[in-house]
């Protein structure tokens, strides 16, 4: 399994993604492999095409204080539209389609978008978007929790 944040940490909530993977890095669970990255790169399409779960997460702009998290399954997608803009703002739907595509291989996947308000120059998350990175947090547990409850009942 691999958990991948990704976002730029120099600006406010933006790294909200990489900060929770690091969170989750450092429970030291077995079988999880957590990637804190800068932006979604090609390259990650190898590490995808070996595991069998992978949890994006990332920020949005949040248009209200009432914004809530947001989780998403998503599926590969081979539109070459979705490949224009690489990099941070790429859509890890992309990704998933390139590991199917070179590595015939393509995980169960889920996309955890955790509101933002200050996308300024800093590497704090403001007061509203720590509280939603402990939701996205909980989240990402109960993901982890009920995969391997899966993984227990198909092994008895």
């Amino acid at each position: 399994m691999s958990i991948v944040g990704y976002g730029n940490t120099l600006r406010g909530d933006d790294g909200v993604g990489q900060k929770i993977a690091q969170i989750i890095e450092s429970w030291n669970l077995p079988d999880v492999r957590s990637l804190a990255l800068h932006q979604l790169t090609p390259e990650l399409a190898e590490e995808l095409a070996r595991v069998d779960l992978a949890v994006f997460v990332d920020a949005y702009p949040a248009q209200n204080d009432t914004d809530r998290v947001k989780v998403a399954a998503i599926a590969p997608g081979s539109n070459r539209a979705d490949s224009a803009s690489l990099g941070h703002t790429g859509d890890p739907r992309w990704i998933l389609g390139l590991a199917q595509t070179l590595y015939g291989s393509c995980p169960e996947a889920w996309w955890i978008l955790v509101p933002g308000w200050d996308f300024n120059f800093g590497d704090r998350l403001c007061e509203n978007c720590d509280r939603a990175a402990t939701e996205a947090i909980h989240i990402i547990e109960t993901l982890l929790r009920d995969r391997e409850d899966n993984s227990c009942t198909k092994s008895v």
